[in-house]
């Protein structure tokens, strides 16, 4: 076979749409697992085990398992640090961080939620109780913090506070979901507010974190940090149309699961709020959890959230989010100019990232 002219191997490494994003992850998680695992084996016994367990990295038993998510964020934070012209190693602390971060919050949120099931297995709370999910929730948030300040780096106390200050906002976040359960009220810029601080500021520093550790100007971290907010924003917007419509056996949620706890998402609000008569009735079936869960029952408040536009403007929102993410993404080109083709790549792959969570099905 002929090799592609030079030009077009230039363009394949930098144009997003030729990006294999599964590798990209594979990678990325590669970087940063052993660091992970290095920092869970600190932890107490149980805490280590149960940790172990809600990664994906073990069975209920101990024995080892293959599976767990995708590490995301710490994808998020390498491949910043590499748009920002330093090496993906630099940000492998960064990374560990934000992935502690969001497990120590998944495994609040389940029990918050009352969630039996994530990732197709039992929850951590409901193999080994309540209390534990918490104990090792806590455990897994100190952690993080060990992690990055035992960093030798010059950038590791602005990355440590960069995340104190985002867990504040992400359990504000929480705190304002919760809140919304009891409220008939829920306005569409305040769910907005929520979804940033539920699941915007953790994407934000991730990506911000990568460019801290790097040593990036603050045009430049801001830059990324915008990214990671938007990008996150797209991302709740997509996970709550899932919430909803998506297939369980890819979700791994149950079927119509946002609406049986009748949640006040951001689709559902703005069907509430702008959908005129199928708003109204939506707003009375919300109130009305005593019509059962049946799946029929759920569908008609599927159906109405559809009807009074939700899902609509929930994808084009979504799509309207990505392209600020990437709009904020391109002026790292003014910040820091560069033609070197590893971090013209990289930003190609957060742009190619960004788009692979905006359209996908889990």
């Amino acid at each position: 076979m002929t090799a592609a002219p030079r030009e077009d191997r230039s363009r394949q490494r930098t144009d997003p749409t030729t990006v294999d994003v599964a590798a990209v992850l594979r990678r990325c998680r590669d970087l940063v697992d052993p660091a992970l695992r290095a920092a869970v084996a600190r932890l107490d016994p149980a805490s280590a085990a149960q940790s172990a367990y809600h990664l994906g990295w073990t069975d209920r038993d101990g024995n080892p398992s293959r599976g767990g998510g995708k590490a995301l964020r710490p994808a998020l934070a390498l491949l910043a640090a590499e748009a920002c012209g330093a090496p993906a190693a630099v940000a492998v602390p960064g990374g560990a961080a934000v992935e502690l971060v969001h497990n120590f919050s998944l495994l609040h949120d389940d029990l918050i939620d009352g969630d039996t099931e994530r990732r197709h297995r039992p929850t951590v709370w409901a193999v080994w109780g309540a209390p534990s999910a918490v104990l090792a929730g806590d455990a897994m948030l100190a952690l993080a913090q060990e992690v990055l300040l035992e960093d030798p780096s010059s950038g590791a106390p602005a990355a440590a506070l960069l995340l104190t200050r985002t867990v504040r906002e992400l359990v504000g976040g929480q705190v304002a979901d919760v809140a919304f359960a009891d409220r008939d009220d829920v306005g569409v810029d305040e769910c907005l507010a929520m979804a940033h601080g539920k699941t915007g500021t953790l994407l934000g520093a991730s990506t911000e974190v990568g460019a801290v550790l790097a040593g990036a100007p603050a045009a430049a971290c801001a830059a990324l940090r915008t990214f990671g907010e938007q990008l996150g924003l797209a991302f709740q917007l997509v996970d709550d149309l899932l919430g909803i419509w998506g297939d369980p056996s890819v979700t791994g949620k149950p079927v119509l699961a946002d609406l049986r706890e009748r949640k006040k998402s951001l689709p559902v609000t703005w069907a509430v709020v702008h959908g005129g008569d199928a708003g109204r009735d939506l707003a009375a079936w919300l109130a009305r959890p005593e019509d059962g869960d049946d799946e029929l029952t759920l569908r008609r408040g599927a159906a109405l959230v559809e009807a009074g536009g939700g899902r609509a403007w929930a994808g084009d929102e979504a799509r309207r989010r990505l392209a600020a993410a990437e709009t904020a993404l391109a002026t790292l080109a003014e910040h820091l100019p560069t033609t070197d083709p590893a971090t013209t790549r990289a930003r190609a792959e957060l742009v190619a990232l960004g788009r692979h969570l905006a359209d996908r099905e889990a």
